[in-house]
């Protein structure tokens, strides 16, 4: 089948899923394979649950008109997410970085929904799977989409940028994380400019955090359409300022070469949020919302999924950050619990993940910076962690074996922070 007829179909039935858990009626099942399963064993489950059409690519399983045959499901599902593209007429902010792209992805939704009906990426839908599904999720009523990429190899942004076609796009930072997949920093740096590179190409409009001499260089060495700089430094087209970080952000910030300075306080932590906040508003002046809808829609931004999260339980106060973890997020986390006032501070790391031959160096410059902060108790956890046991601080190999440990901690204020494969939300219900 030609991707215009299956696009024909897809207008008819425009729901899509791959997962027969949560099938919806009418939707069109598309059959991808992993490495322990074949979707298309599944096709006449999803027929029963309610699918209207299944995509295969093994004619073995085609029991009659409702089974579409293809040569590849994924490279269908990425074709017709292409196509589709192709067919909205609407502005699409593509985000890739490091750090802080879900959380700058949430807030310029925030921002852009007070004046558009807006799209954002939904929960992590952020790979090769995931922008597909969440580009055939955009339908005749939104006025603007954002799109989250992430990558842990060099190519995908290049593969995710040439589906999703953005018109403007925002790298929010460039750090150390996923070093087995990219082999380096410099492969990290490589990976993330490919969507400037798009960018480049097809003269869409960059947003840049022009204080960040990593993203500085990146640019420098392209040449764009246009480019709209926030950051902290005068020379930006929105300047920022933090206020306030104990615990939560406030920040104030102008339009270069104007006189009103407008201020805007958060439910977020972390000072390394004052540039992920920048960026929503830059996006929102861009779009002509005004600057007291930005305000509200910062304002009106509530963080969750355990990413720099305030949870008060009934014995402490826990900077819930557990999502995900990588040596530059560490490191920032750390230098956030210096600005903190507490009578008691405790700090609960675990490992990072994906760091490849950087592992225990990564983790030894953590170990350091922790042990330079003035806390009560500073407990590490993981095998990486306890491979470089020091006399200061606790070591737990498991997070099983944390949970004693951490369970004796009331009237704390606690950072909590670890790569999500450490499962830390056993340690924030004893907390």
């Amino acid at each position: 089948m030609q991707i215009d007829q299956l696009y024909n179909i897809y207008k008819a039935f425009p729901k899509v899923t791959t997962d027969t858990r949560n099938i919806a009626a009418d939707s069109i099942f598309f059959a991808l394979k992993g490495a322990n399963f074949n979707g298309n064993a599944f096709a006449e489950q999803a027929l029963a649950a309610g699918a209207r059409y299944v995509v295969i690519d093994e004619p073995l399983y085609d029991k009659g008109d409702d089974y579409i045959i293809v040569k590849d499901v994924l490279s269908t599902l990425q074709d017709l997410a292409k196509y589709h593209r192709s067919q909205l007429n609407i502005p699409v902010i593509g985000i890739t970085g490091t750090n802080g792209k879900t959380t700058t992805k949430e807030l310029l939704y925030a921002v852009l929904s007070q004046k558009y009906n807006t799209f954002s990426t939904q929960g992590n839908l952020n790979n090769h799977i995931g922008v597909p599904l969440s580009l055939l999720s955009i339908d005749s009523r939104h006025e603007v989409a954002i799109i989250e990429m992430g990558a842990n190899h060099v190519g995908e942004i290049a593969l995710l940028s040439d589906i999703a076609r953005p018109t403007h796009g925002i790298i929010t930072n460039v750090g150390k994380a996923h070093l087995e997949g990219f082999g380096s920093f410099e492969g990290v740096k490589k990976a993330k400019g490919e969507l400037y590179d798009f960018l480049q190409e097809s003269g869409g409009i960059l947003f840049l955090q022009s204080d960040n001499t990593e993203l500085l260089e990146m640019v420098n060495t392209r040449t764009f359409n246009k480019i709209v700089r926030y950051g902290f430094s005068g020379q930006n087209d929105v300047i920022g300022k933090l206020l306030h970080a104990n615990p939560y952000l406030s920040i104030s910030w102008k339009m270069k070469d104007t006189t009103p300075i407008y201020e805007v306080s958060t439910s977020l932590t972390g000072s390394y949020n004052s540039e992920n906040i920048l960026a929503a508003i830059a996006v929102g002046l861009h779009f002509d919302v005004s600057p007291i809808s930005i305000n509200m829609g910062v304002e009106g931004y509530v963080p969750k999924n355990n990413r720099s999260q305030i949870t008060k339980t009934t014995k402490n106060t826990v900077i819930a950050d557990f999502y995900n973890a990588n040596a530059s997020s560490m490191s920032a986390a750390l230098d956030n619990m210096k600005v903190l006032e507490a009578d008691r501070k405790v700090v609960i790391l675990g490992d990072m993940f994906e760091m490849g031959d950087d592992t225990y160096a990564e983790h030894q410059k953590i170990i350091t910076q922790a042990k330079s902060l003035r806390v009560d108790r500073l407990i590490f956890v993981g095998e990486a962690f306890y491979a470089q046991k020091e006399p200061e601080g606790e070591y737990y190999q498991t997070t099983e074996e944390a949970k004693a440990a951490v369970s004796t901690i009331a009237e704390s204020f606690i950072l909590l922070k670890a790569s999500r494969g450490m499962a830390f939300e056993k340690l924030l219900e004893l907390l």
